[in-house]
């Protein structure tokens, strides 16, 4: 004979009070959360910076490169474009805007075919092969009045003579470019 015995009313009730006590005490401890971030200022807001970019498969590192994949392509460029966005902010004064758009990139090192099928992918990093990112800019007041506006063709032939900043990052070339494209126009504390 099976008897099918019902859950004890003790184990149900205290199951249901722990659940209510775990969410009280969640509750509880994002409240307490939400007053000590409005007790600590913190430090004021950087200026905000926009990056733009037109269409990666129209840029010099597409026609010189093997065939990438649009996804590959994006990934590489949003990571320059979020690099770009967070240096920026950080040498720009409270209340300035930063609008940029990157035209055309060409990463550093290029392919070499005629070394063979087995070489026909691989990038070749050599100082023939600079870095060279082309872009606009403009830079906003509070009230939207340009301050200051332009476009750069950002190179560094002599990239490979610098220390390392990045190590290990694949695009760690065209981050120190971009890094010293910031320090050079805005100045300051967004550039390593």
């Amino acid at each position: 004979m099976h008897s099918t015995a019902a859950p004890s009313p003790t184990a149900t009730i205290t199951r249901g009070t722990g659940r209510c006590l775990l969410a009280a005490a969640a509750v509880a401890l994002a409240a307490g959360c939400a007053q000590q971030a409005r007790q600590q200022p913190g430090p004021p807001p950087a200026g905000i910076v926009s990056v733009v970019h037109g269409d990666p498969a129209g840029f010099g590192e597409a026609r010189n490169a093997p065939p990438e994949s649009a996804k590959a392509r994006r990934a590489w460029l949003d990571a320059l474009c979020l690099h770009l966005s967070e240096r920026a902010a950080a040498a720009l004064p409270r209340g300035q805007r930063l609008e940029v758009n990157i035209t055309d990139v060409q990463r550093a090192g290029g392919f070499e075919p005629w070394r063979g099928p087995q070489a026909a992918n691989v990038r070749i990093v050599r100082d023939i092969y600079p870095p060279r990112i082309d872009l606009s800019f403009k830079l906003l007041d509070e009230g939207g009045a340009v301050l200051r506006q332009g476009s750069r063709q950002l190179r560094d032939s002599a990239f490979l003579m610098r220390p390392d900043m990045y190590p290990n990052d694949p695009l760690r070339h065209e981050k120190v470019l971009l890094d010293d494209w910031v320090r050079k126009e805005f100045g300051g504390a967004g550039a390593r």
